[in-house]
């Protein structure tokens, strides 16, 4: 499985981008408080931290006897750099816009 595979699986599940909705929120949360931000049982939210943990997009610290999870947003920028940008050239951009204003008038 390739880098990029990791991360479109790691993003494919909404539970696993609310985890990284909440580390960007605040970096540098354990994992009991992601866990009380979810309806999930703890060992549910280590399965899906262990994902984004393979796609390298939580990297984590140990602090004494706590664990703490980081985003790393470099996967989902390089993710970004050679999937989302070739198709937002201008030439795209403006075949969207007209027709988004041919739709729009009747």
């Amino acid at each position: 499985m390739t880098d990029d595979d990791r991360v479109f699986k790691a993003l494919a599940d909404p539970t696993r981008r609310f985890l990284l909705d909440l580390l960007f929120a605040r970096d540098g949360r354990t994992l009991t408080e992601l866990e009380s931000e979810l309806e999930m049982s703890r060992f549910g939210v280590m399965k899906h931290l262990k994902v984004l943990e393979e796609a390298n997009l939580v990297l984590t610290r140990r602090s004494g006897r706590e664990k703490l999870h980081f985003l790393n947003a470099v996967p989902i920028r390089l993710i970004h750099n050679r999937w989302i940008d070739k198709y937002t050239e201008q030439r795209v951009s403006a075949l969207a816009d007209l027709k988004a204003e041919l739709e729009s008038n009747p």
